[in-house]
């Protein structure tokens, strides 16, 4: 994971750590957990190790930079799909200060830092109230109670952009208030993987609206491994697996490749544009 990342909303990867504790309903079946697993580093849970890396692995931004450096496009740098920057974790202080001056010394990149622990982030980041204008903060709403608990300490961060991801989104989302007055950017998607949970799409629909009624920028991510029936009749007839959503909607299982990322018919990929102040 790095240059290039294949994640749709970013251009590249890096993780300064690899492991986290599960905190959410979005947890349950952790990607990244699953991927460490399969290569053998046992990083998961609050009483084991997290993985750590050497300088070369911390270089790479530098190499991103120096290329970004002379072109007319911003790389994006997600920041950490193999962890949370914000795990509150005393061994990890160093490894965060490290990276806070990292992103200090890549000017020519935006470090979007995704967390679903806001309520750390005032105390954990390295620039009190004067964050640099290429740090955006991103939180993970799956739920609405996610977004109840979890907006009003992003809402008080002073990113140039604040950002949620609303993958694998779990529920409907009431969040017209917070499009507002304090979110710049909504990435939202379905669930892949062996235990996928299928979601609604109304409920995608809905907050797709809400963020044209707003002007906030959105980004569908996928389907996941499940997909609107409707949509892929001769597949669905054949499906052998198959759900009735909250919706009415029957989805089926297709596999993240067949469902493909188009709501209705168009694939978003807004982006943000960064707050004045």
């Amino acid at each position: 994971m790095g240059q290039n990342s294949k994640i749709e909303w970013t251009t590249h990867t890096f993780n300064p750590w690899w492991g986290c504790t599960k905190v959410s309903e979005a947890c349950k079946h952790c990607y990244a957990e699953s991927w460490a697993k399969r290569v053998g580093q046992k990083v998961w849970g609050p009483s084991v190790d997290r993985r750590t890396f050497g300088d070369e692995h911390w270089k790479q931004p530098l190499r991103w930079n120096k290329l970004a450096s002379g072109g007319d496009t911003r790389p994006r740098v997600f920041c950490a799909s193999m962890a949370d920057v914000f795990e509150d974790r005393e061994e990890l202080s160093p490894w965060r200060a490290r990276l806070w001056e990292l992103i200090d010394d890549t000017p020519h990149l935006d470090w979007l830092l995704l967390t679903k622990r806001p309520q750390n982030v005032g105390r954990l980041a390295g620039w009190g109230g004067d964050w640099p204008a290429n740090v955006w903060l991103g939180t993970t709403v799956e739920l609405q109670a996610r977004a109840d608990e979890l907006l009003p300490h992003l809402s008080q961060i002073p990113a140039k952009v604040r950002f949620i991801s609303a993958e694998p989104l779990l529920g409907p989302l009431e969040i017209n208030d917070w499009l507002k007055s304090s979110i710049d950017w909504v990435i939202t998607g379905g669930e892949s993987g062996p235990k996928a949970r299928p979601a609604s799409p109304a409920w995608f629909r809905d907050l797709h609206m809400q963020c044209m009624q707003n002007e906030v920028a959105f980004h569908f991510k996928q389907w996941g491994d499940w997909a609107p029936g409707d949509g892929l009749n001769l597949l669905a007839a054949r499906a052998k697996h198959k759900k009735i959503v909250a919706d009415g909607t029957t989805m089926v299982r297709v596999g993240k490749k067949v469902a493909g990322r188009a709501l209705d018919g168009t694939e978003w990929d807004q982006l943000p544009v960064a707050r004045a102040n």
